[in-house]
């Protein structure tokens, strides 16, 4: 058995009860054994493997709150800070259901990751609550982030651990969340990122990882000797993500015709009207169904579907394992060449095999959605500095971001002779990233 082998063996008799986490482990480790082979003495006896795929810390917590009717409710909270040998744990808040330890513990892991391929100092982490905020008040919703943060404010700082937003956590959240923290430490500083502009936000914020998911398919695409100008998109999902990946997709010449939500899909053949769209999910918070009536070229299905449309390139920007199986042999019948995910995780182990296999340009969204907390980290920067910078000039550092991030990706890629193997080379390049300031800060 090799040393990957027995760490992911170790990982998975302790955490058979998750899958998720598993999931993310295995997709690592697996694409990392190059870089393990050609360091393997130094990391086996430092146990680098079985130190990055354990946590510094779990906190988990209760939340109990009143909801409107007086009656007191009880959510769970958590916060995985998984390591800060690169910086400050960095990584959002997400307000779900469906939030659990294992969840957040892959979130945290592709977090460290995907921090370090930004450039920036920052290291990983993630929380959350299984709070669904759907149908809740705002000052349910208040009240709930001022229990939350109650709890929360005593294990992070702008030094320390600066979460963000995520899924279920917008501007309203981030507001309530920075408030309470703000009254119970007594201090105006830079802990959450994704702020309103008039207490520290920075511009870019909502857009950038949109913005960034196209930049870096811009380059892909330029890489390999074509253009994203008259390129067929599909996306999935209807929130920031996809709203802005559609925006910058349409921007740059290519035709969006899907979103989804979590009920079903649009499929719009002359292309997605961005204005309508944003008027229904950001204006008015409606479900897409309203987006198929005031649009005639526009039709609504429901369930799954996007990625059996007929595209050149897939964007999945809405939850984890959303792309399976039949999707990949969906797309790669159609002619799709490329697949990048703006999601965490959005396709499944196999899928990503089966597009690899057939040549499909695939790259991880640990590198194509980077660009939301590259955004994050040039907040922190604004904060620590009292700045404010222009939307140019926070887009400008977001493409350039983005850009350097493709670039060390074909570099990893040809010094490991991985040839297109973006998952690989994505997973090496931040590895090797982490295990230096590992090794160089000694066994803590």
């Amino acid at each position: 058995m090799t040393y990957i082998e027995e760490v992911y063996a170790n990982l998975k008799q302790k955490y058979w009860y998750e899958p998720e986490f598993l999931q993310a482990a295995k997709e690592v480790l697996d694409s990392i054994a190059p870089c393990v082979e050609r360091n393997l003495e130094v990391y086996k006896n430092n146990k680098i493997l079985e130190r990055i795929t354990t946590p510094d810390r779990i906190i988990s917590f209760r939340v109990p709150w009143v909801n409107d009717k007086g009656e007191v409710e009880v959510n769970m909270g958590y916060r995985i800070q998984w390591s800060n040998v690169l910086g400050p744990y960095k990584g959002g808040l997400r307000l779900h259901p469906s939030v659990n330890q294992s969840i957040l513990k892959f979130l945290g892991f592709e977090q460290t990751f995907k921090n370090s391929l930004t450039g920036l100092p920052m290291g990983g982490g993630k929380g959350g609550s299984d709070f669904d905020p759907k149908g809740k008040s705002d000052r349910e919703i208040m009240a709930f982030c001022q229990s939350f943060m109650t709890e929360l404010y005593k294990y992070i700082g702008p030094n320390k651990d600066v979460p963000a937003g995520d899924i279920g956590v917008g501007a309203r959240e981030i507001g309530y969340l920075y408030g309470q923290y703000k009254k119970i430490v007594g201090n105006f500083e830079g802990v959450l990122t994704g702020k309103g502009l008039t207490y520290g936000g920075s511009l870019v914020r909502t857009e950038a990882t949109g913005y960034g998911l196209l930049y870096i398919t811009e380059e892909l695409l330029k890489a390999h000797n074509t253009s994203i100008k008259g390129k067929v998109v599909a996306i999935s999902g209807a929130g920031n993500v996809a709203i802005y990946a559609c925006e910058k997709a349409e921007a740059l010449g290519a035709k969006v015709i899907s979103v989804s939500d979590s009920n079903g899909y649009i499929y719009d053949e002359d292309g997605i009207d961005l204005a309508l769209l944003k008027e229904v999910k950001e204006v008015k918070r409606l479900r897409l169904t309203e987006y198929a009536k005031k649009r005639p070229t526009a039709k609504y299905y429901e369930g799954k579907g996007v990625f059996k449309l007929k595209c050149d390139i897939a964007l999945p920007c809405a939850t984890q394992n959303e792309l399976d199986i039949e999707d990949a042999k969906s797309l790669v019948a159609n002619g799709c060449i490329a697949v990048l995910e703006g999601a965490n995780m959005p396709t499944t182990l196999e899928a990503t095999k089966y597009l690899q296999e057939h040549n499909v340009l695939f790259v991880p969204g640990k590198a194509a959605n980077a660009g939301g907390v590259a955004t994050s980290g040039l907040e922190m920067s604004q904060n620590s500095l009292r700045l404010s910078w222009s939307f140019a000039e926070v887009d400008a550092k977001l493409k350039d971001i983005m850009v350097n991030i493709f670039k060390n990706l074909e570099a990893t890629a040809k010094k490991y002779n991985l040839g297109s193997d973006y998952v690989a080379a994505a997973n090496i390049c931040g590895f090797e990233k982490v295990c230096e300031a590992m090794l160089s800060q000694g066994v803590c």
